[in-house]
């Protein structure tokens, strides 16, 4: 045999590999996905209150382009008053784009009319945000995206950061990489079902401990072409867990899990698997001295199969001027499944954070709002 046909043979025993870690992979997570779909109960409602909502409201709002400092561009939305008194910032969890903000855009830009200006973005490998080098894909990266958008987006004035998931984590590294901000700039932090360190004890872990997932990532950055074809992967890597345990026992809107589950299929292979790792070797635990300094709201559910309470309760015993809300019966896209809940906590959450005059004036207008 020539020299020529053993690479040759190399290479295809290496595609071989890769693929046999993709198809690994994907029936880890088929059986991990089927382990939590057995914990829940989950009953679609056929009364589906959601059935015309408009999923795709974000997109009418003013549209930005916010390059990062590595030249990747995040897709920006901006609504209320460019000149309001503060600036409320969502970041946005694995696998999902600032849609999954939905219900807070459209109940709060009502709540807070002109006193508040709200920011969401797609972070970087999701949405409509470009994608980047594999390397890139890591918590601390995506605190330095923040940090990216803060400087374009919220230059001046008062703000409030809000992370669900991946989003708090990012919100956690930002707090972590630049601690001179809080509280001269960053007036209030909140974070939705998210953890300050790895979450290698949820049902998630059953995929990050497979071996499968490194083979992944090296298929990745390696053979992208190859991995491109196998696309569809992305869906039974990740989806059947991320599905089970996005919602409660309570009954979902149809309408609602076909948005969320749009959003998860419509992700990269590449960012589905980068983030994957990040998210299990992920230590934002220094973040938490930083936001003692300021107000701290944390939302969780009682039975979230992905970011636990535990991982809730263990930051609010953390921070002083915490505020930890458990909301029963909803499960990891809790701001989807119960935005009620989840809008009320962050309005008294931003009148307890910023400023008495604007408190004042919030307050006003909710009053006016039960008024009319």
């Amino acid at each position: 045999m020539s020299d020529n046909d053993i690479v040759a043979a190399r290479g295809r025993g290496s595609r071989a590999g890769w693929l046999a870690g993709l198809a690994g992979l994907t029936a880890v997570g088929a059986a991990a996905g089927v382990s939590v779909a057995r914990s829940m109960r989950r009953r679609v409602t056929i009364d589906d209150p959601y059935r015309d909502e408009d999923f795709e409201l974000l997109d009418a709002d003013r549209s930005y382009v916010v390059t990062t400092a590595d030249g990747v561009p995040l897709a920006v939305r901006e609504v209320g008053p460019q000149d309001a008194p503060l600036t409320v910032v969502f970041a946005h969890g694995f696998c999902l784009r600032m849609g999954a903000f939905h219900f807070q855009r459209a109940r709060l830009t009502d709540q807070w009319g002109d006193q508040v200006r709200m920011v969401f973005y797609d972070q970087r490998g999701h949405g409509q945000s470009g994608e980047a080098p594999a390397a890139t894909y890591t918590v601390t990266q995506l605190g330095q995206d923040l940090e990216s958008v803060l400087a374009v987006m919220a230059p001046k004035g008062p703000v409030v950061l809000v992370g669900h998931s991946m989003g708090g984590m990012t919100v956690l590294s930002h707090a972590r990489q630049y601690p001179q901000q809080y509280p001269t700039r960053i007036v209030g932090a909140a974070l939705i079902a998210s953890a300050a360190e790895g979450i290698s004890r949820s049902p998630l872990g059953e995929v990050l401990r497979n071996p499968a997932l490194e083979a992944a990532r090296f298929a990745v950055r390696y053979a992208p072409k190859t991995v491109h074809r196998t696309r569809g992967a992305a869906k039974s890597v990740i989806a059947p867990i991320l599905r089970a345990a996005s919602y409660g026992d309570e009954k979902i809107s149809p309408s609602v899990v076909a948005f969320s589950e749009e959003m998860m299929h419509g992700t990269p292979i590449a960012t589905l698997v980068e983030f994957l790792h990040a998210l299990e070797v992920h230590d934002e635990t220094a973040g938490l001295e930083t936001l003692k300094k300021v107000p701290t709201l944390i939302v969780c559910r009682d039975r979230d199969l992905l970011t636990s309470k535990e991982y809730s309760q263990a930051m609010a015993a953390a921070l002083p001027k915490a505020e930890l809300v458990i909301v029963p019966g909803a499960g990891h896209l809790v701001q989807l499944e119960q935005p009620e809940v989840v809008d009320d906590a962050l309005v008294q959450f931003v009148e307890r954070a910023t400023p008495s005059k604007l408190v004042a004036l919030t307050r006003r207008v909710r009053e006016r709002v039960r008024r009319g």
